[in-house]
């Protein structure tokens, strides 16, 4: 698994001469983009959820495309719209701004449901429907969502399936005194985002998407995640736990994390490094846990801590 260990290195590499101090972030983004998956930027304005993702397009050379969501945007804002031609005398369909290989939906909680759901379609089948006809969306695609968590005036919270369409959910966070001296120094002149090159092709990426599946997760390890998952529907705190997706979210990530690290066996560290950014927002809670104010983060901790690691050799057998 070395190829994809350099391959991930110098795409996380790039994106940090612009995304100062957060690698943790980075190799998250890096891992939901080798799983084929889509990420939920929740965070407050200005710490670099837009630079991220234009950073991961032009670090591989994919097209960009970016959607501000608005209360009165329409689902064909998104996907598209068929026009007729008065000379062909045919319909011709105007592709949206989610035919992209990497699409920013920039504070997705801002437009109404209907409009959300436009978006279920592509991420889950990797397709929109447009006047009944079926277009194929590009490979590789990506969804890179943000909102934020502290103004709620104006905004539609995601429900609960479209929550469940994505694949991690991370915070970036506010950089540490001497991070954002760096940033200051770094933005004196110009962006270094726009003296941002592509360091692998995007093909290469695909390969590494098929390469990823191959990576063993032993049984000990498959039945810590199933039971990591099945805590959360049976924790007293919580109201509706992570579905069977939760499990495949962290079998996933779990083997983009080994590759990224140059294994090709997924260990429990693995698992528990992923298991707030894959399931804290599946795990919705009850009324009286949200009333004494806790979070699905803190249901996860007392839930890793209950059950049992799993020990012994897990490399695949020769």
């Amino acid at each position: 698994m070395t190829e994809i260990q350099t391959f991930t290195e110098k795409i996380i590499n790039n994106i940090e001469k612009v995304i100062v101090g957060k690698r943790n972030s980075v190799e998250l983004a890096v891992i939901s983009l080798l799983c084929q998956g889509h990420l939920l930027i929740e965070d407050v304005p200005g710490v670099g959820k837009t630079v991220l993702a234009r950073s991961l397009a032009k670090s591989l050379g994919c097209d960009f495309s970016r959607i501000q969501f608005t209360p009165d945007m329409l689902p064909s804002d998104v996907t598209g719209v068929s026009i007729y031609n008065q000379v062909s005398m045919q319909f011709e369909f105007r592709p949206g701004p989610i035919m992209a290989q990497i699409v920013l939906s920039d504070e997705i909680n801002r437009a109404t449901p209907k409009t959300q759901a436009a978006l279920l379609e592509a991420m889950e089948e990797h397709q929109i429907t447009v006047d009944g006809v079926t277009h194929a969306l590009p490979r590789p695609f990506m969804v890179l969502a943000t909102q934020n968590p502290i103004e709620y005036e104006g905004t539609f919270p995601l429900p609960e399936a479209q929550l469940d369409r994505f694949l991690l959910r991370l915070t970036l966070g506010y950089p540490e005194i001497n991070d954002e001296i760096n940033i200051l120094e770094r933005q004196q002149f110009q962006h270094p985002v726009n003296d941002l090159r592509q360091v692998a092709p995007a093909d290469e990426l695909i390969k590494a998407q098929e390469a990823v599946k191959s990576i063993y997760v032993a049984p000990p390890v498959k039945r810590y995640i199933v039971e990591l998952t099945h805590q959360t529907r049976q924790h007293v705190d919580v109201y509706l736990g992570a579905s069977p997706r939760g499990s495949l979210a962290l079998f996933r990530t779990g083997q983009a994390r080994a590759a990224i690290q140059g294994r090709d066996f997924v260990l429990p560290d693995d698992i528990k490094a992923l298991v707030k950014p894959a399931l804290s927002h599946r795990v919705i809670l009850g009324p009286a846990a949200r009333l004494r104010d806790l979070s699905g983060e803190q249901v996860l901790d007392e839930i890793l801590s209950r059950v049992p690691v799993p020990g012994g050799d897990l490399k695949a057998s020769a």
